[in-house]
């Protein structure tokens, strides 16, 4: 065990985030901490640390371990060029070196018993420098460098001059490259491109010492990890398994509780039924059966109702009309910043239904491209053509469509004069935005409420075309999962820009990869394009062996390779594994839609049932044997209704 929380408590004010967290790790563990924003896991990775104390608890660290922290804040005000500051993280190696180029002049000079104190000094330093890996310490630089996405060229780029961006991947850099025994990870790879991403990914899988993250890249974490440790309502789990090990036992854990709880409600209401219609009988013997059996009923342990992690934002996103076949047409589209060419000569054609993800390093051109579309940024060449019936709604990763002077009340309104205040409210809090909330201004807004704002917008929208500027940046994971659900369904047409590898897996029937100024299709999701991302590129924009029979030239002249015709040559049979995969998402999605609707209709119908039993119970109404009769009468219907459906939920 090199780090360990006991009991951990921490509150701000009246709210207790953490509450009696207990883990521990050992040197090799790969840790990943999960929760809903505000659910204290930044809280908890600054108690490790010790920058912050807990109220109750210890936190237990090894004799002499060393811990580093990349937070979502970091310091970036570096003053040197990019491969100096990485050799910031090498200091004590460079020293050593120097040291030792110093000893070895001095024994050119020496003799006898002096020469060999300095020779003893230069071996046992030799030996430590070579334990600590320094003759390779400018290639492990010049590694992590270039893992992070910097070319040669950058080297000698003054840090002063990069984007934030860049700034908090140098950070990361040094970190990595100090090689402390744990690493704390707080969201590192909101600055990351995928390339990047999949580098950091296989550095820490294979790093000898620990990592605890937190991040809402679901993706990177079952990647990642080796363990979760859930943080939900301030208590934790821990799951010993990657993401999508926790995943599927959470999900069982939670479904578990709801089994428990509805079967002991049933129960327990047969039982108040039979103890009922003992009394109704009024005779002695029954009125004693029926009180020994609410005895019996009081003695229950009863199961709380399953808590809820928070209200979850609803989304419904619904084309009020259909669009042709044709949906989006371009070609010939071209754009430069300067002499920054970014494309030219670039062909897209999207057909109704289709949920397309556009993915591409940093600074290939997706944003652009994707304001070009929406017709938000000007072209330098090129035509963009929307087909029949076609009305587009843009999501803005910069939330450029709201008025950061308006409250969220006013915004709405403004937007959609039709609404009244009441449907106004009623959709904010959809979103979360309830009670006071929903006259504050936007700007003092953060970014993931800024961007629920845009996706209420969004939902309002008749488009039957949603062009999406990263959705998912500053969402936590179960509004990712909502968001994820609600394209899925969706049966009008998708284009979108997002580096959540995981989110495009769930909803992307198709993917364009923007690289070296070309786009190139893959047909699928992201598994698909991950596996065969070189070979249909090579395909489509290299020498084809399948030009002369199986290939189409749109009106643009760029080229859509027969994925039929390569899945038979290749045996990839990724289409058809796709089309599996599809069918089963669509299956699973199917049950969870079934388990939430009974839930709601469950919760619904008990709620009812305690109403009616009130009513029945108010003096007023003793002798309203007209009501009482309407009463029980819609008291019977429900625990009928009631036991059909726990039977439904529990074979759902």
């Amino acid at each position: 065990m090199i780090l360990a929380c006991q009991n951990i408590s921490k509150s701000f004010g009246e709210v207790e985030v953490l509450k009696n967290i207990n883990f521990h790790i050992e040197e090799r563990d790969k840790l990943a901490i999960v929760g809903v924003n505000g659910a204290g896991k930044t809280t908890l990775l600054r108690i490790l640390l010790g920058e912050s104390r807990p109220d109750n608890g210890t936190v237990v660290r090894a004799k002499d371990i060393r811990i580093g922290y990349l937070s979502q804040h970091q310091d970036i005000s570096f003053q040197n060029t990019v491969y100096q500051e990485m050799e910031q993280a090498k200091g004590y190696l460079i020293r050593m070196e120097q040291r030792l180029r110093e000893l070895e002049e001095e024994m050119k000079h020496l003799s006898g018993d002096e020469l060999d104190r300095v020779l003893e000094t230069y071996n046992r330093l030799s030996t430590r420098y070579d334990r600590e890996n320094g003759y390779a310490y400018e290639s492990e630089i010049t590694g992590v460098l270039k893992g992070l996405g910097f070319s040669e060229s950058d080297y000698d780029r003054d840090i002063q001059s990069l984007s934030g961006g860049q700034k908090m991947r140098i950070a990361l850099g040094q970190l990595l490259l100090s090689h402390p025994d744990v690493i704390l990870l707080d969201e590192p790879t909101n600055h990351l491109d995928m390339p990047s991403i999949h580098w950091l990914e296989g550095f820490l899988s294979g790093y000898p010492g620990a990592v605890i993250v937190v991040s809402h890249d679901r993706l990177f974490i079952d990647r990642v990890s080796n363990q979760i440790l859930e943080i939900e309502l301030g208590r934790s789990t821990l799951y010993r398994g990657n993401y999508s090990f926790y995943r599927e036992q959470s999900e069982k854990k939670r479904q578990d509780a709801w089994k428990a709880y509805l079967n002991q409600q049933a129960e327990i209401r047969h039982e108040e039924d039979v103890i009922r219609k003992l009394k109704q009988f009024n005779r002695e013997k029954s009125i004693k059966r029926a009180e020994s059996r609410e005895k019996m009923l009081d003695k229950i342990d009863r199961i709380d109702r399953p808590e809820e992690v928070h209200s979850e934002m609803r989304l419904t996103l619904t084309p009020v009309t259909e669009s042709g076949e044709d949906v989006l047409f371009a070609e010939h589209l071209a754009k430069a910043y300067g002499e920054n060419k970014l494309f030219e000569e670039l062909g897209i054609d999207i057909k109704r239904g289709e949920h397309v993800a556009l993915v591409g390093g940093n600074g290939t051109g997706k944003t652009t491209l994707l304001k070009i579309l929406a017709r938000k940024l000007a072209k330098d060449a090129g035509t963009v053509t929307l087909g029949a019936k076609v009305r587009m709604g843009y999501f803005d990763q910069e939330n450029q469509d709201l008025d950061m002077e308006k409250t969220l009340f006013d915004e709405m309104s403004d937007t959609f004069p039709e609404m009244n205040n009441t449907r106004i409210r009623n959709v904010l809090a959809a979103f979360l935005f309830t009670g006071d909330k929903v006259f504050q201004k936007i700007g003092d807004l953060s970014g993931g409420e800024r961007g629920r704002v845009s996706l209420a917008k969004l939902m309002l929208s008749p488009a039957n075309l949603l062009v999406l500027d990263e959705p998912t940046n500053h969402l936590d994971i179960p509004s990712k999962e909502i968001l994820e659900d609600a394209i899925r369904n969706y049966t009008g047409t998708v284009l979108y820009v997002s580096h959540d590898r995981y989110f495009i897996n769930q909803t992307a029937t198709r993917i364009l990869e923007l690289r070296n100024k070309v786009l190139t299709s893959y047909p699928g999701n992201y598994d698909f394009f991950e596996e065969n991302r070189d070979k249909l590129y090579q395909l489509q924009n290299g020498d084809n062996p399948y030009a002369d029979n199986n290939q189409s030239t749109t009106k643009s002249g760029f080229s859509i390779v027969s994925t039929e015709s390569y899945a038979r040559e290749t045996n990839a049979g990724g289409k058809e594994e796709y089309l599996q995969r599809k069918e089963a998402y669509a299956q699973e999605r199917k049950r969870a839609s079934d388990r939430r609707k009974l839930e709601k209709q469950v919760a619904a119908a008990e709620a009812e049932l305690e109403q009616i039993e009130q009513e029945m119970n108010l003096p007023e109404n003793g002798t309203n044997v007209e009501l009482l009769t309407k009463l029980t009468t819609r008291q019977q219907e429900l625990e009928e209704q009631l036991l059909e459906w726990y039977e439904q939920l529990e074979e759902v």
